[in-house]
């Protein structure tokens, strides 16, 4: 189960995202959310990596 949520950040020269995930904790089974700022470009591949 995945949750993505993406959010646009605009700088005064540079435009960047914010993205979310939920990611599952393999030693509890708990959910946990990581988030990260990063340029647009790279967002699907952050979000495709474990």
């Amino acid at each position: 189960m995945a949750k993505k949520t993406v959010a646009s950040l605009q700088t005064s020269s540079k435009r960047l995202t914010k993205a979310i995930k939920m990611v599952r904790s393999p030693k509890t089974g708990a959910y946990t959310f990581q988030e990260s700022v990063m340029s647009p470009e790279v967002v699907n591949d952050w979000l495709k990596k474990n």
